[in-house]
């Protein structure tokens, strides 16, 4: 037992590297750092095992240059620990977020995280999910919009100085997800009832009014971060893993 915090002390450090596959399991075990039981140690055991059988896998990046375009895939698991048996704990409603930027086809940023505040519905916490990704989206097209600038490919001389116009970005990003509620609130900047209550702070993204930012709805077969925010049984997460690993 006492080895568990350093096992998963390891398996963070790969997850975080090469192995993608594995973050929502090891964030997981992760949560119980503190404090294992014999459960969170057959679950370590459970990811040595996978591990290696696979330990000639990784990521294999197969760039399509025909679709240089940035991509963020995202998706939220609503209360996905709750249990009728540990219903008083409050750690168990807290939703989980998941989300993978690509560019050319290949995975750049990955994420599997629990969400910090209590979301009302699932509406709420992809809303929540979506904003949060958005966060690094907006910093990626922010730098790719400076490299254009100093080193653009139609001119062998390098800008030294510039400044990046936020507000007139070329970088275009298409963001999928599957909720249309969530999607029909990003794209509405009216409050209702039932919105409302979401802290301003999530709506950081909506001043992207220049549509470098499309939002699109994605069947929930090919959403990719899905096997980042929940367990799926083995035919569907070997399908998404071909997708964003390669493999």
């Amino acid at each position: 037992m006492e080895l568990v915090p350093t096992a998963i002390g390891m398996l963070t450090y790969l997850q975080g590297t090469t192995r993608p596959d594995i973050s929502m399991a090891v964030h997981q075990c992760a949560r119980f750092f503190m404090d294992p039981k014999l459960s969170h140690e057959r679950a370590v055991k459970c990811i040595g095992r996978y591990l290696l059988e696979t330990t000639n896998r990784g990521i294999m990046y197969s760039p399509d240059m025909k679709k240089c375009l940035l991509e963020c895939y995202v998706d939220a698991d609503f209360a996905g620990g709750w249990a009728k048996a540990d219903a008083d704990n409050p750690d168990n409603v807290l939703s989980r977020t998941g989300y993978i930027i690509t560019y050319a086809g290949c995975p750049l940023i990955r994420e599997s995280r629990m969400q910090n505040e209590i979301s009302l519905s699932t509406a709420g916490s992809e809303y929540i999910a979506l904003s949060t990704s958005m966060r690094y989206v907006i910093s990626i097209m922010q730098l790719m919009d400076e490299i254009d600038k100093i080193f653009p490919l139609n001119n062998d001389k390098p800008k030294i100085h510039c400044k990046v116009d936020k507000e007139k970005s070329k970088t275009q990003c298409k963001v999928y997800g599957h909720n249309e509620s969530c999607i029909s609130m990003a794209k509405n900047r009216q409050f209702s009832p039932r919105t409302k209550h979401i802290a301003i702070k999530y709506h950081h993204f909506r001043r992207l009014a220049n549509k470098t930012v499309t939002l699109h709805s994605i069947d929930t077969n090919e959403q990719m971060a899905d096997a980042l925010i929940k367990s799926l049984d083995t035919s569907k997460f070997e399908y998404l893993r071909k997708k964003y690993c390669g493999w």
